[in-house]
């Protein structure tokens, strides 16, 4: 429903900028969302992206539009736009978006809009900046309603009511003691229901969760996704509190770690972006086949080696896709469910003896399924149970190591603290089809008295 309806807005947009429409898309374009026009802005040329970008009147809706567009694009987009608005547009977003945004930018032009920024606003970002772009504190906001816990109910309202009024997550207020240190947490729930002369630290639960600043962005997100809240607060190493992750911060984390975890699985690289030139997609896809490529050298090699076997029984040619694509594919099935069971939590490097012996039992099981249906077509074949046999023998052993592999690859990476995605592109499965290519042959090898 989602994709037809941003089809419909871009075959819209892009008609009535050949008809040259201007009155109609400025209607357009200051009625949609701009998270919708982001989306519109890959099939359009730079001209007019930067056409319909003048005609948005919200300068909030720009700044999201900002936040919107991917790397490149912005990188591409923002040259043509002057110093001074960009900076006004900056000065209207949340300090996170603005410090995501201003770090992706080259390091004069980031400076040039630091420079320009309001001092306030300026120090809130480059604060930002000086934390890492995948921590805690790179991804949090530093704007949160904190107050003293001796303050009565009644002046935390009218506290909200005239002081922080514009805070982006008001569901929470953060109890400090005289030193900034975080001692609880009230929701707004509480707050109206106690009788206004209660003080904070009469009510305020003690059993808070937060964060680092130097904690990864995906363990943040967890710990908000485990516990169901809306914010997590940010601390410092003497528990101070700087700033709190909201839960759209949380979404963007899942959704970004997961396209990242998929690009990786599929050995495209984990930066890699549909809307990359055709020279840098090459480039960061390239690497990523090379052991593909040595894998395939080495499976032909071995395949040389038995050159013999295969001019005196060349039906067993017929039989190497087909074994090498079911070892293949359950050991890519095998290595995303461990990489998600890692990435959720639900699994740990702890499990490792239970979670092979578990994928290693259903690759046999598997195996002796399909050994038996493909073992039966090799004997209507060719008449011959040896053949049948060898076939059979070696579809168990290929599922049965492709099943250990694919499972106790990802555990080992992620216990040598090397991220487990990476584990499940051409490293696993080159692996497999060399070893069952070496498998099969020699199981043939035997069984027909080569």
């Amino acid at each position: 429903m989602q994709g037809d309806r941003s089809k419909i807005l871009i075959e819209s947009i892009k008609r009535l900028l050949r008809r040259n429409a201007t009155p109609h898309l400025r209607k357009i374009v200051n009625k949609t969302h701009a998270a919708d026009l982001s989306v519109v802005f890959p099939s359009l040329s730079l001209s007019n992206q930067h056409k319909l970008f003048d005609m948005i009147e919200d300068i909030a809706q720009k700044g999201v539009l900002f936040s919107e567009l991917d790397e490149d694009m912005l990188l591409d987009f923002i040259e043509g736009i002057e110093l001074d608005e960009i900076v006004q547009i900056l000065e209207n977003m949340a300090a996170d978006d603005v410090a995501d945004m201003v770090g992706k930018l080259p390091e004069e032009k980031s400076a040039a809009i630091l420079e320009k920024m309001k001092k306030e606003g300026s120090e809130e970002v480059e604060d930002l900046l000086r934390y890492g772009d995948d921590t805690a504190g790179g991804i949090m906001v530093p704007d949160f309603i904190a107050l003293k816990h001796d303050v009565t109910a009644k002046n935390a309202i009218e506290s909200l009511q005239k002081e922080h009024c514009d805070v982006e997550m008001p569901f929470y207020l953060y109890v400090v003691d005289e030193y900034g240190r975080m001692v609880g947490v009230c929701s707004l729930r509480q707050l109206v229901v106690v009788p206004p002369d209660t003080q904070l630290k009469d009510f305020m639960s003690t059993d808070v969760f937060s964060v680092q600043t130097d904690m990864d962005q995906e363990e943040v997100a967890k710990l908000v996704a485990r516990y169901d809240i809306l914010a997590v607060p940010v601390v410092n190493r003497t528990n101070e509190l700087v700033g709190i992750v909201t839960v759209d911060d949380v979404i963007d984390i899942f959704r970004e770690e997961a396209t990242e975890d998929f690009l990786k699985m599929a050995g495209a690289g984990g930066e890699f972006i549909e809307t990359k030139s055709v020279f840098k997609s090459t480039k960061i896809r390239l690497p990523w086949l090379f052991a593909s490529c040595i894998g395939g050298i080495i499976a032909f090699f071995i395949i040389g080696g038995f050159e013999k076997s295969l001019t005196k029984f060349t039906y067993l040619a017929a039989f190497i896709p087909v074994i090498m694509g079911m070892g293949g594919n359950i050991g890519t099935q095998s290595s995303t469910i461990v990489v998600r069971g890692l990435a959720t939590g639900l699994l740990h490097i702890r499990d490792i003896w239970s979670v092979m012996l578990k994928e290693l039992a259903i690759g046999f099981i598997l195996g002796v399924v399909y050994a038996t249906l493909i073992g039966t077509v090799a004997h209507l074949q060719y008449s011959s149970p040896s053949a049948a046999i060898s076939v059979g023998l070696a579809v168990v052993c290929s599922m049965c190591v492709a099943a250990l592999v694919g499972s106790m690859v990802p555990m080992l990476m992620a216990g040598i603290n090397i991220d487990p995605a990476v584990a499940t592109g051409p490293l696993v499965t080159t692996s497999i089809d060399i070893i069952s290519v070496f498998c099969y042959f020699q199981i043939a090898s035997i069984l027909l008295g080569i």
